[in-house]
């Protein structure tokens, strides 16, 4: 069952990292809404793919046909915009040209394709695919040895928290890496699992239901270093702060499970539609900002300037490329599934 207010909150999640880079790009508001925000965008993205997995997997049996399905699904989804991005802008920084993002040698893109490293906004992409291989170990638990899955979180928690998050980062061979990445984003999909785990159990009291929690968005904004009412520099520790985890979480709960699924402001046909080109807008609306930038314009006039055309750009992605190559993944995967089964049929006949 499609929890429609997700697809709105994806697209709140692209449109906090459109203005955040927009700010820090242009100085926009003194860059007021800049500053490393975009973070909150991101903790939104892993909160709802860790949630996005529990919820549609942990229930499934776990065997080869749905392990081989979910990668499936999962890869369809994430790797053929991401790869292009990544290989455009390998061959465009090669020609000196830095239209897409600088991938200049070939061990940087080597550290790309392995998912182990990513320039600018590329770099959660490397998170995700790891996500995706961590969750496989909790499906593994979920039938039999359900304790094992949040034994195993609150460990990894306490451990990166004694630890300060390592700043694991380097290269081999020349091939750079970075672990902090996965390692700081860990906590978020974390929680977005646990979430997962009890939507469908969890029934929460109507009289708890109300729209008004849509109320908790607006503690996002207050954690922004240029909005803040914190006075530390414990403002600017985004990912470091099990504060901000807990803000954070508390956000998605409120959104989730005490919001109502008809809400109209989450539930609409925009949100529909920001929601399904979000991943195309988080990785296409930096390149556009930046050209956008180095027109004499007003800067109100740059700020809808970039955003109509980072729309446009991530659904012209969306609808002319990412969904025809999905389909057609997921049509080759079935079709040769298809040929396996039949050729199994006359080997046992």
């Amino acid at each position: 069952m499609e929890i429609r207010k997700l697809n709105t909150l994806r697209g709140i999640a692209a449109i906090i990292v459109f203005l955040t880079h927009f700010s820090d790009i242009t100085n926009w508001l003194d860059g007021a809404l800049g500053g490393g925000s975009g973070a909150y965008g991101v903790m939104l993205f892993f909160l709802l793919s860790g949630f996005l997995m529990s919820y549609l997997y942990l229930d499934r049996e776990f065997n080869k046909a749905n392990i081989k399905a979910y990668f499936l699904a999962r890869a369809a989804r994430v790797l053929p915009l991401y790869l292009a991005i990544v290989f455009c802008s390998y061959f465009l920084s090669l020609a000196d040209n830095n239209s897409l993002y600088n991938i200049p040698d070939f061990n940087t893109l080597l550290g790309h394709l392995f998912f182990i490293y990513g320039e600018s906004v590329l770099w959660s992409i490397p998170p995700e695919i790891q996500f995706y291989f961590i969750f496989i170990i909790f499906w593994a638990f979920a039938k039999s040895r359900t304790g094992y899955i949040y034994l195993s979180i609150f460990a990894v928690m306490i451990f990166l928290f004694l630890t300060n998050f390592p700043r694991i980062s380097g290269d081999i061979n020349g091939v750079p890496y970075n672990v902090f990445n996965v390692l700081r984003s860990l906590p978020f999909f974390f929680v977005g699992v646990i979430f997962g785990m009890h939507y469908k159990s969890l029934k929460t009291p109507d009289y708890l239901r109300k729209h008004w929690f849509i109320l908790a968005l607006c503690l996002i904004p207050l954690m922004y270093p240029g909005l803040s009412p914190v006075t530390s520099d414990a403002k600017r520790k985004m990912w470091l702060s099990y504060e901000v985890l807990l803000v954070m979480s508390s956000v998605f709960f409120c959104i989730v499970f005490l919001v109502p699924n008809n809400n109209i402001l989450l539930a609409n046909k925009f949100g529909d539609f920001i929601g399904k080109i979000s991943y195309s807008l988080y990785l296409l609306h930096m390149p556009i900002i930046a050209k956008v930038n180095q027109f004499d314009l007003s800067i109100e006039f740059k700020l809808l300037m970039s955003f109509v055309l980072s729309i446009f750009a991530a659904y012209i992605s969306f609808r002319y490329f990412e969904r025809p190559v999905a389909k057609l993944i997921r049509s080759a995967a079935s079709d040769k599934s298809s040929q396996q089964d039949a050729s199994k049929a006359v080997t046992s006949a």
